[in-house]
């Protein structure tokens, strides 16, 4: 088997790990199965891991190995796993205890709705930029090596960092999507790392791309249109 498919195989393990790694978080904590909200919220999130899968394994099977791989031991893979891991599975946690304990203030199925819908977006928005940079690696890297560019087209024409974007909308609706106010505690402090790893990868691209200050002049915005 060849390192790209070996690379993507791990890949697929890894997104069931995911998958299998939140329902755990989800149901124990919630003491239950019969959760609707958790499992939209599930149906959610493998959707999305299995339609990055697809994408990338057409568009990019290299960058699925590169996303496979572990890495270095960093301030940047505690950030990325904050992102992508521990972040989300406190949401749940949180998400899962509240249903068991009754905690008030309740989301109304309204904003519940809002959230599935906004959700869905994030995720949408996070898959596209992926789709777009065949440089979206796990963990910041830039990598001279194999050619790397500055991607300034799909949505990095209007944001440096539409990915993470996509993450914060994803996380600020996924405590709607479970119906839990108090969920909101663990998604602030992940968006709250993926801003500060936002500030951090961009001050090194400036300093090590080439041609990515240049874009910066061009594309204003990091993270949150006309804002920062």
């Amino acid at each position: 088997m060849s390192e790209v498919k070996r690379g993507m195989a791990g890949y697929l393990l890894q997104t069931a790990f995911f998958v299998l790694f939140f329902w755990v978080c989800l149901f124990l904590s919630a003491g239950r199965l019969d959760w609707d909200a958790g499992w939209i919220f599930l149906a959610i999130n493998a959707a999305g891991q299995i339609v990055t899968a697809a994408i990338l394994s057409v568009k990019n099977p290299g960058l699925m190995a590169e996303r496979a791989s572990n890495g270095k031991r960093d301030l940047d893979r505690v950030l990325a796993g904050t992102m992508a891991l521990f972040g989300p599975a406190a949401i749940c946690i949180v998400g899962g205890l509240d249903l068991r304990l009754g905690w008030l203030p309740e989301i109304t199925p309204a904003l519940q709705i809002a959230g599935i819908v906004v959700a869905l977006a994030g995720a949408a928005l996070t898959i596209w930029a992926m789709a777009a940079n065949r440089f979206f690696y796990g963990v910041f890297r830039i990598a001279k090596e194999q050619g790397h560019t500055v991607c300034d087209t799909g949505p990095y024409r209007f944001l440096r960092h539409p990915g993470y974007l996509g993450a914060i909308v994803f996380d600020l609706a996924a405590p709607l999507v479970l119906q839990s106010a108090w969920a909101f505690i663990p998604a602030v402090v992940t968006v709250i790392a993926i801003a500060f790893r936002t500030a951090r990868e961009d001050r090194a691209l400036q300093a090590g791309l080439d041609g990515y200050r240049e874009y910066a002049g061009r594309v204003a915005f990091r993270l949150l249109p006309g804002v920062w």
